[in-house]
């Protein structure tokens, strides 16, 4: 499996990040519009294999198969370049400056968001026959997590505001490692294994994952949530969004390229 040490790996995140912020925009708005689209599908494949069999695990064990599909294709998350930009301006990197790094999250925020509200308006119209129908039990499903990781929130106040926030940070911990994952080798085997690994954690524990979140609560929305934009937008996107970067930043990004790249001088015995 072509296993690298940490030491090649995070320099090939560092190069990455580089990458991304010189991106065109054009590539950047095609590449975030077809990971948001193919991570909704996976979170919906994972949402009807849980209500049909009543398996929560199963259907955790199943969804990072959309997550693994776009990082091979060469597809980006804002999860993901939340963690890598950061690292190229970090390095000193020629031309790489905080104006670069903001372009690159908010045209990826808005490809992410495009590609993931194609895919709840096609959902919605399958789960609902054009929208002539009630929706089925999957989309019922859909409309009741909306409402509880909102609404729900919010009945908590200052303590639920936490909690989201909180989700949002272990949940791109994860997410994170499993972008890093697939640079430990250099066969697809060893990279689907690497990948498959924390973002099964991430699911079946219920963390809060931005992107997956815009495919959500559109839907429920579509769908006959009782909640409301504000709530989605207050009491979960934005607090989610903060709570990614500050996850994958700092328990990723920053703690890998310190000790790998940017390491302390050994210590002397003598």
């Amino acid at each position: 499996m072509s296993y690298l040490a940490p030491a090649e790996f995070v320099t090939k995140m560092v190069d990455a990040g580089e990458s991304k912020v010189f991106m065109s925009t054009r590539d950047t708005l095609i590449r975030a519009y077809m990971a948001g689209a193919i991570l909704a599908l996976a979170a919906a494949f994972a949402i009807t294999v849980t209500v049909q069999t009543g398996q929560p695990l199963l259907g955790a064990v199943l969804f990072p198969v959309g997550f693994i599909l776009l990082y091979l294709l060469g597809f980006d998350l804002l999860t993901g370049v939340f963690t890598l930009a950061p690292l190229a301006l970090i390095d000193k990197r020629p031309g790489v400056t905080v104006n670069g790094i903001l372009r690159n999250w908010g045209l990826v925020f808005i490809g992410n968001f495009a590609g993931a509200l194609t895919v709840a308006v096609m959902m919605a119209i399958i789960w609902t026959y054009g929208f002539t129908e009630a929706p089925n039990v999957v989309a019922q499903k859909i409309g009741t997590i909306g409402e509880g990781r909102t609404v729900g929130y919010a009945q908590h106040g200052a303590a639920g505001m936490l909690t989201l926030f909180i989700r949002g940070v272990l949940c791109n911990w994860m997410v994170s490692t499993g972008v890093v994952a697939a640079m430990m080798s250099t066969h697809v085997s060893g990279k689907v294994i690497a990948m498959w690994m924390p973002i099964m954690l991430f699911f079946y524990m219920g963390f809060e994952h931005s992107i997956v979140n815009m495919f959500l609560f559109p839907s429920g929305l579509m769908l006959g949530g009782n909640f409301s934009i504000y709530d989605y937008m207050v009491w979960n996107e934005i607090p989610t969004v903060i709570g990614n970067l500050v996850g994958g930043l700092s328990f990723v990004g920053l703690t890998l390229y310190s000790t790998h790249v940017k390491t302390a001088p050994k210590r002397n015995f003598k």
